[in-house]
């Protein structure tokens, strides 16, 4: 059974900073690309940034320059420094990793249960 938690949100003033964390855990034999994504009330669920195994990373234009992704590949671990926060950033945060739990499996989608963040004086 493999699970992902993320943990680190929270209320945040405009302009301030948050970090929040993303750990997949339990069978695993391999994970590639891990990414964060975001959903605001009322609106789809839509890609925040990206990052492969070897460091590629991908970002949304909204978040670009402002927010970075980065992993700990030895503890399946991902995270996002969201810096220069506005209130439209305002949302439940949802890490995704892409892994197989064996070497013979296929590739599969897991999602943790999110971690809202909210933007707001």
């Amino acid at each position: 059974q493999v699970q992902l938690v993320e943990s680190g949100g929270g209320l945040v003033e405009p302009g301030g900073s948050l970090r929040v964390s993303c750990q997949a855990s339990g069978s695993i034999f391999r994970v590639a690309t891990m990414g964060w994504y975001r959903q605001a009330p009322g609106r789809q669920r839509e890609l925040v940034a990206t990052i492969t195994s070897g460091g590629s990373t991908n970002y949304a234009d909204s978040v670009e320059g402002r927010f970075t992704i980065s992993r700990d590949n030895a503890k399946n671990m991902v995270f996002l420094q969201m810096n220069s926060l506005k209130p439209e950033d305002t949302a439940s945060y949802y890490c995704n990793a892409n892994l197989k739990v064996s070497w013979s499996g296929s590739w599969y989608p897991y999602w943790g249960q999110g971690t809202q963040v909210t933007v707001s004086s």
